[in-house]
């Protein structure tokens, strides 16, 4: 076993699909159905109306030959555009389905959390869930007890603890799942899309709480669609694509091939149906894109050149005024700026109805080089009021040069920092004069 938490052997999983469902039935229309099976297939025969299997059948693979290792105390994301194989990985690791070919073992006691509320019963308490997941877990009442003021806790729940789940909103049942698949310390932790519900304090919570897991020697697959979440935890990466491994290695490298690849965020989203952002339906967002300094769309930006990001959207009621905004992060999920609309045209002017095209101008030597994603909104002023706020729809990579005219100069090796500006550098030669530094940063 050595430091192996889980070992996958060239693991293959297949579904039947393109059969009809059938209406539920008693059980006498079952057993009927069963003996008048047989002379309905000679009928069918004598009628030539018989088709092969495979036409009735389509085999689709939704996993194929996948092989690997993951160390005790990792944390390793696994990302993927949808339908890449994901989700059913996590099912064969947890154990609700089986691989139809191939092997998997795992060294120690699993706990997932791969839908919201995954093991709980909607008629039992929070109280009694806790208690029954750490049954599961093949823990000790005693010892989910000593566990439980930190599940609570964590979850936020207190005030309806003894009250029964399916009573819970879908925030709540969020907050005690993850809290009851965190602190129960199972040796490893499967985590499916945990930050698609919740506010932003509770995914940074939630994303803590991995860390000290991670910290703690327990191994993390952590499976998202958020970026920079992915490379702040994991030091390692996985991405599948149809069913097979295409890439493993470092965090940001696997993010950089996914993005790359076109299978995740790209410079352009674009929606076929406007969002509609919030009840009152005051404006509708289309698209969001990234130009390059001469207009055309990119996903790839030169250090030296300025990037644009825009915003395409509707006012449907007219009459208010708006704020656009943006927030960059980078591959670490770091809060690189946060910027508003400052364009004098429209600000503290209240809009008509029509369609508005908002670009932001970020200019060239500013950002490093490497991955960044963008947040957009909108909202309105007095009262504030956020109409949309739409989190890593587009990303971009900023690549350096090595000409010798970007901020590294003539350096070839690595760089630290968000960001990676063009500084001017002077420098005199002789005695300076008494309180004078000899090297002076900059004229403006």
């Amino acid at each position: 076993m050595g430091d192996t938490a889980i070992r996958i052997e060239h693991v293959s999983k297949d579904y039947r699909i393109g059969t009809r469902r059938q209406a539920y039935r008693m059980l006498r229309e079952t057993v009927r159905e069963a003996m008048l099976a047989p002379f309905r297939r000679v009928h069918a025969l004598w009628q030539g109306k018989t088709r092969g299997t495979a036409e009735l059948h389509e085999t689709f693979w939704a996993l194929r030959d996948v092989s690997l290792e993951v160390r005790r105390g990792e944390v390793v994301g696994l990302i993927g555009r949808n339908g890449a194989g994901k989700s059913t990985l996590l099912k064969i690791l947890s154990r609700i389905t089986e691989p139809t070919t191939g092997r998997v073992t795992l060294y120690g006691q699993v706990g997932s959390l791969l839908e919201v509320g995954t093991g709980f019963h909607g008629e039992l308490t929070g109280r009694e869930n806790i208690y029954l997941n750490g049954a599961i877990l093949g823990m000790r009442r005693r010892e989910v007890a000593k566990k439980f003021e930190a599940i609570v806790d964590f979850a936020e729940v207190e005030q309806f603890i003894d009250t029964p789940v399916k009573h819970y909103s879908s925030g709540m049942y969020l907050r005690l799942a993850f809290a009851v698949a965190a602190h129960l310390e199972p040796d490893i932790l499967l985590v499916d899309e945990v930050l698609a519900v919740g506010d932003a304090r509770f995914q940074r919570k939630c994303l803590q709480k991995m860390q000290d897991v991670g910290h703690e020697g327990r191994t993390v697959i952590f499976v998202s669609h958020n970026m920079p979440a992915i490379t702040r935890l994991c030091p390692r990466a996985l991405l599948l694509d149809a069913g097979q491994l295409q890439h493993d290695g470092p965090a940001s490298q696997v993010v950089g091939a996914y993005l790359n690849l076109g299978l995740g965020t790209s410079a352009v989203r674009e929606w076929p149906e406007p969002v509609v952002c919030s009840e009152a339906d005051i404006v509708r967002l289309y698209a969001v894109r990234v130009r390059a300094h001469d207009g055309s769309l990119t996903d790839v930006a030169d250090i030296r050149e300025a990037v644009g990001l825009e915003m395409e959207y509707e006012v449907v009621q007219g009459g208010y005024v708006f704020m656009p905004y943006l927030r960059l992060l980078n591959e670490e999920g770091i809060n690189v700026f946060e910027a508003l609309d400052t364009d004098l045209t429209w600000r503290r002017r209240s809009r008509p109805t029509g369609r508005y095209l908002t670009t932001a101008w970020i200019p060239g030597n500013l950002l490093a080089e490497g991955m960044f994603f963008v947040d957009v909104g909108l909202m309105t002023l007095d009262p504030n009021i956020h109409q949309f706020h739409e989190r890593q729809v587009v990303a971009f990579q900023v690549v350096d040069t090595l000409d010798g005219n970007s901020a590294r100069g003539d350096w070839t090796g690595g760089m630290q920092g968000a960001m990676r500006p063009l500084l001017q550098w002077q420098t005199h030669t002789g005695q300076p004069r008494r309180g004078v530094a000899a090297t002076v940063a900059g004229k403006q």
